[in-house]
């Protein structure tokens, strides 16, 4: 009778508490491999007040994703196990963390036993909510949720400004909050840090985070100052932050995400893939993950390797709208290497069947042509395969044509060279795309390694790379002998038919330096054009 009573006492309270107000017409998802663990969960729930047909259940991990990537759920309770894959909750929150698919506004509650909770209170720092220890009573779920629904209200107004996609009025909302102290300051920097990432105000988020850092001592903290770092080209102090933060940390896997950019961006490759491959020791199940490392091992070469990890990736979540299409890109492109034709009509299908999806994708456009082209030269229909390439090779100069369209066709280039395909321009294609994407040395080092295998096409690449360095050294030159003028419509000149953003870039750094000798309307018009046609493309949503 006391326990009746007591949960009588507790509902009572919930339907009174402040922050449980309006719950009623929440959604809920509860997610549990055990049927008993969800109804139970369910009925408190609907104790709560919420109605029994907007709490949804599933069992599984995929349909768990599934259901969190297609539809918005106010709340989730979330088991951390799932024995049937052998991935977690916390899996399952980082993924949807990474792929931006769970909205700030969500209160994510991972329900976990006391064996596993050091590994939930890692996750509690990063993304969620609260959490629920097992055996747990009807009152310590109202609290959990009391708590972190009184968080999302005294936040509300960033919520706000995030659905409604005005990033800037919610990054000063964060820093307002953050400077003034107010309550959920720390929770208010980190979202107001990740929108600064996000608008390009490294130095803002850098000064951000740093001041959570000195307070709180917090991973995550630390981790955004190195974020903060590299998005601002400082590639060295980036990698000394984030070795002394995965010294102090391990385990903190989002650390090696970003040691592992760090890396790349810096041309140590192999270093990379190492890093990425400790990441994937760390958390096996992230698809994420996973892919970088299977794509970063095709690129080394380490074809076996790739095939495996990328295989597993498919196998894991190719329905998940966080699957990278590259992974089956890559995944053709060594199953043509390898002669199998099955495996490469596979990949052809999957492609076919997600640009049908999204008709007006470019980039699964793209992808799905180049498989096509592998295909039909399997089948030796040639005169198809050189029609069709000479068809792509007219979008080089397009505004969304990427580095990694253009990695792309380089390697189709190279495995069709390989087949005894001889293409009369393919030397002339590949200085084409070279020109436009050498930017630096690592991304000439990386399109070095789609065409190794074949020293000619490789001292194309690098030939590229040294004459865009020559224009911009003549630029500077003619700068400093009194040309600013000339070294502007140089570069500009260069610029417009190659689309480098290095020339580009260095032509408005010119354009600023001798600002009082030049004042010309027109040059700063044509280069603002060019930076709008090959620069950046717009920010998007930050991640949760």
């Amino acid at each position: 009778m006391h326990d009746i009573l007591t949960q009588d006492k507790d509902k009572k309270a919930a339907n009174t508490n402040p922050a449980l107000v309006g719950i009623e017409d929440a959604r809920a998802l509860v997610v549990d491999v055990n049927p008993t663990s969800r109804s139970i969960l369910r009925s408190m729930l609907i104790d709560l007040g919420l109605k029994s047909d907007r709490v949804k259940q599933v069992g599984r991990y995929v349909d768990a994703r599934t259901e969190l990537e297609n539809a918005q759920y106010d709340i989730v309770l979330c088991d951390y196990h799932f024995i049937d894959t052998h991935q977690t909750a916390t899996d399952l929150l980082d993924e949807l963390r990474q792929g931006q698919h769970l909205p700030y506004s969500t209160v994510f509650v991972m329900v976990t036993s006391e064996a596993t909770y050091a590994k939930v209170a890692e996750a509690a720092e990063s993304a969620l909510d609260s959490y629920l220890l097992k055996p747990h009573t009807h009152n310590e779920l109202v609290q959990r949720l009391s708590v972190a629904r009184h968080r999302k209200m005294v936040l509300a107004d960033i919520f706000q400004a995030l659905q409604e996609e005005d990033y800037a009025l919610a990054a000063e909302l964060c820093q307002t909050r953050f400077a003034e102290r107010g309550e959920c300051w720390v929770y208010a920097a980190r979202i107001g840090g990740e929108i600064l990432l996000r608008l390009n105000r490294h130095d803002e988020a850098k000064t951000l985070f740093e001041a959570i850092d000195s307070t709180k001592a917090l991973p995550w903290a630390r981790l955004g100052v190195a974020r903060a770092q590299m998005e601002s080209g400082q590639l060295t102090p980036a990698r000394r932050t984030l070795e002394s933060l995965i010294v102090d940390n391990p385990t903190y896997a989002d650390a090696y995400d970003v040691m592992g950019r760090a890396q790349f961006q810096s041309g140590d490759f192999e270093d990379a893939y190492a890093t990425y491959q400790h990441a994937v020791s760390l958390t096996p199940s992230s698809l994420s993950r996973l892919q970088k490392m299977g794509m970063l091992a095709f690129h080394l070469g380490k074809t076996e390797e790739a095939s495996k990890v990328l295989e597993r990736a498919v196998a894991l979540g190719s329905t998940s709208r966080m699957f990278d299409f590259q992974s089956l890109v890559l995944l053709a492109l060594h199953h043509f290497q390898a002669e199998d034709s099955k495996s490469l009509h596979k990949c052809l299908t999957q492609l076919q069947k997600a640009y049908e999806r999204a008709p007006r994708s470019a980039r699964l456009r793209r992808m799905h042509e180049l498989v096509n082209v592998l295909s039909l030269m399997q089948q030796r229909q040639v005169a198809e395969v050189v029609r069709r390439i000479k068809g792509m090779t007219r979008e080089f100069g397009m505004a969304d044509y990427d580095f990694e369209a253009a990695s792309n066709m380089l390697s189709l280039l190279l495995k069709l060279r390989e087949s005894e395909l001889d293409l009369q321009d393919a030397e002339l294609w590949i200085s084409k795309l070279s020109q436009r994407f050498c930017i630096s040395k690592a991304m000439t080092d990386m399109l070095c390694m789609m065409v190794r295998q074949h020293e000619p096409y490789e001292t194309l690449v690098r030939d590229a790379y040294h004459l865009v360095g020559k224009l911009a050294e003549q630029a500077l030159g003619l700068g400093k002998s009194g040309r600013p003028h000339d070294a502007v419509e140089l570069l500009l000149k260069h610029g417009q038919t190659s689309g480098n953003t290095k020339l580009i870039d260095l032509a408005e750094m010119v354009l600023k330096r001798y600002a009082a000798q030049l004042n010309d309307p027109d040059l700063t018009q044509r280069v603002n054009d060019l930076k709008a046609k090959y620069g950046p493309r717009a920010v998007g949503k930050p991640a949760r």
